[in-house]
């Protein structure tokens, strides 16, 4: 059985799943919390948007679409290609971009696509999640595959979805 490892995925209609995490009281997914909140700051004509925790975590970041064509590389392998790649004790072949950037960073970015003026600052009195969360993609790229949709062009993607459909989330308006 062949297996690949998947990073943080990202796609266009994440907003709703964030709804749904923060009024079941679990924490959101980063990226659709922040559109949703940088969005609603804009709207609201607001200076500021506060981020819980430093900032500083770093996280690597995949878009939907390079996933699925991703995951359909590595299904399509031949066995002996993908045997020759892995090995029984790691026999799976990571699925990321190799690339990671700061919580800070992506917020900053979101509020450049969003076209919010304010400030992004931290709350330091959260506490930090992990401080790195970054994949080895080297076997995946030997093999010849590599990502697409680059983080800027994959959130503004995300942004245009949320702003056509945010009238269906509950509590939101346009």
């Amino acid at each position: 059985m062949m297996k690949a490892l998947i990073t943080g995925i990202t796609r266009e209609d994440c907003s709703y799943l964030a709804e749904f995490l923060l009024e079941k009281g679990y924490e959101a997914h980063v990226i659709s919390a922040l559109i949703r909140r940088i969005h609603e700051a804009k709207q609201a004509d607001l200076d500021e948007v506060v981020i819980w925790e430093t900032g500083s975590p770093k996280r690597e970041l995949l878009h939907v679409d390079d996933m699925a064509a991703a995951s359909v590389f590595v299904m399509n392998l031949d066995k002996g290609i993908y045997d020759g790649h892995t090995e029984p004790m790691q026999s799976h072949i990571n699925v990321g971009t190799g690339i990671d950037c700061s919580i800070l960073e992506v917020a900053q970015t979101i509020a450049d696509v969003v076209g919010f003026k304010g400030m992004i600052t931290t709350d330091p009195s959260k506490p930090d999640g992990a401080q790195r969360k970054l994949m080895s993609v080297d076997r995946l790229r030997q093999l010849g595959w590599e990502v697409n949709i680059e983080l800027e062009s994959g959130l503004k993607n995300a942004y245009e979805w949320f702003q056509l459909h945010q009238i269906n989330a509950r509590g939101l308006t346009r």
